[in-house]
C-alpha cells in the first residue's frame, strides 16, 4: 500500500507540474546578453595584467593597442577582429578598436556592459584610471 501512495502522489505531482507549464505564459521581456542597437554602454578597462599573457585570439596582450573583449554571453558572438567604433558619450571622443579577446562579464539592464578596453583605449576616449572611475559610458558602432 506504501509503494501505491508514493506512486500516487508522484503521479499527481506531474500532473499539477505539466498543467503549471502548459498554462504558464512565456515572456516577452527581452533578456538579450546584448546591448539593444544604439543604446548606450558601459566600456571598462583590463586594469593590471601580468606581461607574457595572452587574448583569447591567441595574440600577446598589449595593454596600450586600440583592442577590446566582449562578453563570452554576447549573442551573437563578434568574431575575431571584428572593428568597433567606440564613443565616449561624455565628451564625443571616438576610436576604432578591434575586437581579440573575450571577457566573462555580461550586458544586463542593470549593469550594461559591452566593452572592456585596453587601458590604452580607455584613457584615450577620456576614460580615468587613477583612481579609477570604474566605466565610461559609451556607444558603440561595428564598423567590420
Amino acid at each position: 500500500m506504501r509503494k501505491a501512495t508514493l506512486i500516487g502522489r508522484l503521479a499527481i505531482g506531474a500532473a499539477a507540474l505539466t498543467a503549471v507549464v502548459t498554462v504558464a505564459p512565456t515572456s516577452t521581456a527581452a533578456t538579450s546578453d546584448t546591448p539593444p542597437p544604439g543604446q548606450n554602454c558601459w566600456a571598462t578597462h583590463y586594469g593590471y595584467i601580468p606581461p607574457g599573457a595572452y587574448t583569447a585570439s591567441g595574440e600577446l596582450f598589449d595593454n596600450n593597442a586600440d583592442t577590446a573583449a566582449t562578453s563570452l554571453s554576447r549573442s551573437p558572438q563578434l568574431p575575431f577582429g571584428t572593428r568597433v567604433k567606440v564613443t565616449n558619450v561624455a565628451n564625443g571622443r571616438s576610436l576604432v578598436v578591434r575586437v581579440n579577446d573575450r571577457g566573462t562579464f555580461g550586458w544586463t539592464p542593470a549593469v550594461p556592459k559591452c566593452l572592456d578596453l585596453t587601458d590604452g583605449a580607455y584613457s584615450r576616449l577620456g576614460g580615468v584610471l587613477d583612481p579609477d572611475s570604474g566605466h565610461i559610458v559609451v556607444k558603440e558602432e561595428i564598423v567590420r
